[in-house]
């Protein structure tokens, strides 16, 4: 059995594409996943499964959402192996600045990090710093000079469908459950 971690894109913000955790991690345990947990109300589930295969996970994930709730919503599979690395890897100014936001944006395969870049474009490096290690985009900025980075314009961008982002609290958090 290997622990993964479902990130939920887009559920439960502003009152829209409401899902409910409990009941959601009821149905992943109908589904045959194993020590299903949840953590917050934004779409983020650990759980074990005998399977390997990402993509398929992430399949029958998205198919377990559009029958029990009428969502189609995209989902990110990330084994908690792959995230621990990942925030084994982390720039070591990403979640530093008490000042700054902090954010991990993880890419919903077959979208690449490289096509969110392009989408996204050069950092101003004056209000902002770009990492990333696998499939987990590492992004800070000041608090106070927030709005004049590119990287917060990725929300109205082609790639938006295609990412789900996460503060490093949350990030950190949900690592820890899973290694739990």
């Amino acid at each position: 059995m290997r622990r993964y971690i479902a990130l939920l894109r887009g559920i439960n913000v502003g009152g829209k594409n409401k899902v409910s955790m409990p009941i959601l991690k009821e149905v992943f345990e109908q589904n045959g996943f194993c020590d299903v947990k949840t953590y917050i109300n934004s779409g983020n589930i650990i759980f074990s499964s005998d399977k390997s295969d990402e993509t398929m996970l992430k399949e029958k994930c998205e198919a377990i959402i559009a029958d029990k709730f009428q969502l189609n919503i995209p989902v990110m599979i990330i084994s908690a192996e792959d995230l621990a690395a990942a925030i084994n890897h982390a720039p070591a100014w990403w979640d530093q600045d008490k000042d700054s936001k902090h954010n991990a944006i993880f890419v919903v395969p077959p979208t690449t990090v490289e096509e969110v870049y392009q989408e996204v474009g050069e950092i101003k490096p004056e209000y902002e710093k770009v990492d990333y290690y696998g499939r987990v985009i590492f992004w800070s900025a000041p608090l106070k000079t927030f709005s004049r980075t590119r990287w917060s314009k990725v929300v109205g961008s082609s790639v938006y469908d295609s990412i789900t982002i996460r503060n490093a609290n949350t990030t950190k958090q949900i690592l820890q459950l899973a290694q739990s």
